[in-house]
């Protein structure tokens, strides 16, 4: 957490408010969390640079920074790409974050119309990184394919999982295959699907892999439409909580009925080390 529709609600949410924004400082009380350069040059490259667009990849939320006019036909000189991991989050601060939201920010970006850009990060396990052109190509083009991209058809998505041996639900959070799944959507989408998240993966014929294709497009759909799932720390960049929680099926639900077939649903930690929650009456 977050997971590919908290990043995307954050990302759209930052977009429509700091984009045009010029950075005007830099302060880092956490230089720990950061990547690809220090505290000194990660300043030294931002400060006096407009944010010229944020968007997602992955899990990960990337801020373009760059001062040359043309931008729109170039790559940004600078990328910010933040990785929130557990507990990390970007919020704007116009002057009346409270002082327990204050406490764990560990990256801020002061702007020169008197707001602020935090990266909060209580168990400050995320990261953020100064990446030029190159370096972020390297690190984007290790992931696989955006799941909601619409060139994932059922033939691509296919070539991303159904050769693993593994069980369909890792090989659905392996990033190098799909990017942006983790463990809140694979449990839901295979579920919707019908499909048990221990079955191997080269298993599913292509008629479940079909199924499954458009079952976790809808729920990363439904999940962004409702602005993420919040169980504990995840908030979007206005400081609120997502809402996709009260639709969940299964995650969290271990031990209540299936809302398909009524069966009690089980908790397992066993396919891959993490919380899976499935029906044994309607997962095949």
């Amino acid at each position: 957490m977050p997971e590919l529709p908290e990043t995307e609600t954050i990302a759209r949410d930052l977009h429509g408010m700091v984009v045009g924004a010029v950075i005007a400082g830099v302060v880092v009380p956490r230089p720990d969390v950061l990547r690809d350069a220090d505290q000194e040059g990660f300043a030294r490259a931002l400060i006096g640079q407009p944010i010229r667009r944020v968007w997602r990849r992955a899990k990960l939320i990337v801020l373009d920074v760059d001062a040359r006019p043309t931008l729109a036909s170039l790559e940004p000189s600078w990328r910010v790409v933040v990785q929130p991991r557990f507990t990390g989050g970007l919020v704007v601060d116009d002057g009346t974050l409270s002082a327990p939201d204050r406490a764990y920010v560990c990256v801020t970006l002061l702007l020169t119309d008197g707001r602020a850009l935090h990266y909060r990060d209580v168990r400050r396990l995320g990261t953020v990184a100064l990446m030029d052109a190159a370096r972020f190509a390297e690190y984007s083009g290790a992931l696989g394919p955006e799941p909601l991209d619409h060139t994932l058809d059922d033939a691509a998505f296919s070539g991303c999982v159904r050769e693993s041996r593994q069980a369909i639900k890792i090989a659905l959070m392996d990033q190098k295959r799909l990017a942006g799944v983790g463990n809140i959507y694979a449990n839901e989408a295979l579920w919707r699907a019908g499909i048990d998240p221990s079955r191997e993966a080269c298993t599913l014929t292509p008629t479940e892999l079909s199924r499954l294709r458009v079952e976790l497009q809808a729920v990363l759909t439904a999940s962004i439409a409702a602005r993420g799932t919040s169980f504990r720390d995840y908030r979007d960049a206005r400081g609120e909580r997502g809402a996709f929680v009260e639709q969940l099926a299964v995650y969290g639900r271990a031990g209540e009925p299936c809302r398909r077939c009524g069966r009690r649903l089980v908790g397992t930690h066993a396919v891959d080390g993490r919380s899976t929650v499935f029906c044994a009456g309607c997962q095949f």
